[in-house]
């Protein structure tokens, strides 16, 4: 087991009014040598088994995708998460994040696996009995059994706990008998056990239940023909009278929606690693194809144009795969934390990913987009071959489009991670209002410019990124104070307050990890993260801005709309740098190497 000595993590959340130092946060590179190693059998696994067969995967009827997946239950990759003593490797959250994101690149098997390792194995391991966990989790932890997670309906999506899935207990009082429709569940068409939520009688809350397929009562409709990810199983999954023993309620009665919540938080972070495998992967194949195309006679990566698209592409995904790492050591360091302080292993973990809910959504969103970007600009690099079957990027396009569904929207993870702030703040569990205040203060005060010493690293920038947390402080704050309880209704504004906090933290988290690289390997050899660290906050800089002018021209009028233009226009800016030629000299190091180097 891998230990990290480390200062005990933020608050979620308080990354916006608490300034993070370097040496405190977690980056890539300080992942062990047992980490690498895992991540490295990961690697191997998909170059022998899942690479040379993406096209026999893509027909889900084959049962290709079942090999496989019986494959990495051999090797031990079903089973990261599961503790030793349940069959499993009982590694870490960080190291669990790190196989999601080499794993990320296997397309339609990442899906599979993150189906049966996450949402259908979790809840077992954090809200099971001990006789249940010792039923089920080595048989899932082996791949003996595939796991299903059926909480989606016709009726009920993002207001999961609408769903209309009924269960009854029986007369002799021995079991429960379900009726209901789930739709879009994934590894339906091959899962041994379903994790099934449904509402016993006129319960208003949901109640969890593990279903063995053996039951009986249980049919499907054919595969869904879907537009990506064509290698994974889903179908609708019906339930018809079918009688599940008491002893498999997982939890308590009518505890079912906090269970759904709890693992799609996980669920969220651990997409958002899957997606920096994906992003890597696809832009080597970019880089790859740009020095191989020739076009007027050079390499096409020659061309300016495509020198932008790939070092845009580069930074975003530096930044990414920094956010993403910070935020799952700062789960880990809290899981830890409770473990030391006597509370069971299970439910440390779960209450490290809760406190940690705001990053998770803000890492899903950012990360989906991020791939998404990454793919559509690898196919236009493409060009008309992008557009074929024949070459990669078709699939990487059509595979990616669903991260920004599934695990929650993107919308509605904007609006929660807005409204999670807001609710703690108002719990006194996070101390924005204060902050918020001084900011609101800070507006009808002269402004003072104090000289920044240059000779301090990134003091520039460090101050760049002081005054977007003022900006999201000033435009959030204000927004709760005009609205008050019926701010979740204004959906357009908490959209854009999620934005401006979103780019705020990705920024300050590449920033961080490139400082503290340059205090282990240098400045000089730290030249290319520095170029990606300073494109990512000029970019995060101007989207801030745009969305903060957005969301205080829809609800601020006359003087005080003035007054907080002008604070947008103070606290969003960025001493000016030549991203051109910044860009220009990162794509030629990428270009160079001929793959995504860091």
């Amino acid at each position: 087991m891998e230990m990290v000595e480390r200062k005990e993590a933020l608050k979620g959340g308080e990354f916006l009014i608490r300034e993070s130092e370097a040496h405190d946060v977690f980056i890539p590179e300080d992942f062990t040598e047992e980490q690498r190693m895992m991540a490295q059998a990961c690697t191997d696994f998909l170059r022998t088994e899942v690479f040379p067969n993406v096209d026999k995967m893509e027909d889900v009827e084959s049962g290709f995708t079942i090999e496989l997946m019986n494959k990495a239950g051999e090797l031990g990759l079903l089973g990261i998460s599961v503790p030793e003593e349940y069959g499993g490797l009982g590694m870490s959250f960080n190291t669990s994040m790190l196989v999601a994101d080499v794993l990320g690149t296997g397309g339609s098997f990442s899906t599979a696996f993150g189906a049966h390792t996450g949402i259908g194995t979790l809840p077992i391991l954090y809200y099971g009995n001990e006789e249940q966990k010792r039923k089920y989790l080595p048989k899932l932890a082996t791949g003996e059994w595939k796991a299903s997670y059926c909480l989606t309906e016709p009726d009920a999506g993002s207001d999961a706990n609408s769903g209309k899935t009924k269960a009854r207990l029986s007369e002799d009082g021995k079991h429960y008998i379900i009726n209901g429709q789930k739709m879009w569940i994934t590894n339906a068409g091959f899962a041994d056990l379903f994790i099934v939520f449904a509402k016993i009688d006129d319960d208003k809350n949901l109640t969890a239940f593990i279903v063995e397929k053996s039951y009986g009562g249980i049919t499907m409709n054919d595969e869904e023909k879907k537009l990506g990810i064509k290698g994974s199983s889903t179908r609708q999954v019906f339930f018809n009278d079918c009688h599940v023993p008491v002893e498999n309620m997982l939890s308590t009665r009518g505890n079912g929606f906090k269970i759904a919540v709890n693992i799609l938080n996980i669920g969220r972070i651990k997409l958002a690693a899957a997606v920096i495998g994906a992003c890597k992967d696809v832009i080597t194949m970019a880089t790859n194809y740009a020095n191989e195309r020739k076009q007027f006679g050079k390499s096409i990566s020659s061309f300016g144009a495509i020198k932008h698209k790939i070092g845009e592409m580069t930074a975003l995904t530096y930044a990414t795969e920094s956010a993403a790492y910070r935020a799952g050591q700062c789960i880990e360091d809290k899981i830890n934390a409770l473990i030391a302080e006597g509370m069971d292993e299970a439910q440390a973990k779960l209450k490290g990913v809760e406190q940690f809910a705001i990053e998770c959504a803000i890492m899903k969103v950012h990360g989906s987009e991020v791939l998404d970007y990454v793919v559509d600009e690898s196919l236009q690099t493409y060009g008309g071959m992008g557009f074929s079957e024949e070459a990669p990027m078709a699939r990487a396009y059509r595979d990616a489009r669903i991260t920004r569904i599934y695990e929650g929207t993107n919308e509605i993870n904007r609006m929660l991670l807005v409204g999670m702030i807001l609710k703690r703040a108002m719990a006194g569990e996070l101390d924005v209002l204060g902050p918020a205040m001084a900011v609101a203060k800070e507006l009808t005060s002269v402004p003072t410019f104090g000289a920044i010493d240059a000779s301090v690293l990134f003091a520039e920038e460090k101050e760049t990124i002081k005054g977007l947390k003022k900006a999201v402080l000033m435009v959030a704050g204000k927004a709760a104070q005009t609205f008050g309880p019926a701010l979740e209704e204004q959906q357009e504004v908490m959209m854009h307050v999620a934005d401006m906090i979103i780019e705020t933290y990705v920024a300050e988290s590449a920033l961080l990890r490139t400082e503290k690289l340059i205090g282990i390997r240098g400045e000089a050899a730290c030249q290319q993260y520095i170029n990606m660290a300073r494109l990512y906050l000029n970019r995060a800089v101007d989207k801030v801005a745009y969305h903060g002018k957005e969301a205080i021209n829809s609800f601020a009028t006359g003087d005080e709309q003035k007054v907080m233009l002008m604070g947008l226009k103070r606290f969003a800016k960025m001493n000016p740098i030549n991203a051109t030629a910044i860009r220009r000299e990162l794509a030629d190091f990428v270009i160079e190497q001929n793959k995504y180097p860091f």
